[in-house]
């Protein structure tokens, strides 16, 4: 299951750089959609989740999950959708003032 969870990590981070630096905006929106998606993976495989555990600690619980993966993955899930509305909005930005969505600039000069 571990080595599942590696290779899907693997995917999504090898899609997203790919998506990343494509010349127009929509590509590189999803590019990093696919990064945070491999980010919240990533974190949460390496909290290692358990099961049926409180997540806080309490003087009758034999155990406890660690609420540190939880609060990162929250994080990052508030971070890469401030970045993605950032994102789509310097695209509109850019393709009302050039006339073009290139994001490498080279689009038609008027």
């Amino acid at each position: 299951m571990e080595a599942l969870v590696a290779v899907i990590i693997g995917v999504l981070t090898a899609c997203g750089v790919y998506l990343s630096l494509r010349r127009r905006s929509f590509p590189v929106v999803l590019g990093i959609t696919l990064l945070s998606y491999a980010v919240n993976l990533f974190l949460f495989a390496m909290g290692r989740l358990t099961i049926g555990q409180p997540a806080v600690i309490d003087d009758a619980a034999t155990g406890y999950a660690d609420p540190l993966p939880q609060a990162l993955v929250l994080t990052a899930i508030v971070i890469s959708f401030a970045m993605t509305a950032f994102v789509i909005m310097l695209a509109l930005k850019a393709r009302a003032e050039l006339g073009d969505d290139r994001v490498d600039g080279d689009g038609p000069s008027c």
